[in-house]
């Protein structure tokens, strides 16, 4: 039995719907008046929005280390950013 697949017409993949953290922070700045928005901020919402996230080797040392959350606006502008590259 053989198939033919035409590329052109199937969906996108999950791979080319993903955009990198330059990318998002790129979008927030262009979007929202120049905001700066962390890569720890975009792993903080990523992860809220239940988005799969890469396993970090730089994790804190000792378990109840502190890091800071994502002020309200930057969470909101990193949202809209992820809905504009459709992963949420």
């Amino acid at each position: 039995m053989k198939v033919k697949l035409d590329m052109d017409e199937m969906d996108i993949t999950s791979a080319e719907s993903k955009a990198t953290y330059e990318e998002i922070k790129k979008y927030v700045a262009e979007h929202n008046d120049g905001m700066k928005v962390s890569n720890l901020y975009i792993a903080q919402v990523k992860r809220k929005c239940g988005i799969e996230l890469a396993e970090n080797f730089n994790l804190p040392k000792s378990e109840d280390a502190r890091q800071p959350r994502c002020p309200k606006e930057k969470e909101e502008a990193i949202v809209e950013a992820l809905k504009a590259f459709q992963m949420i």
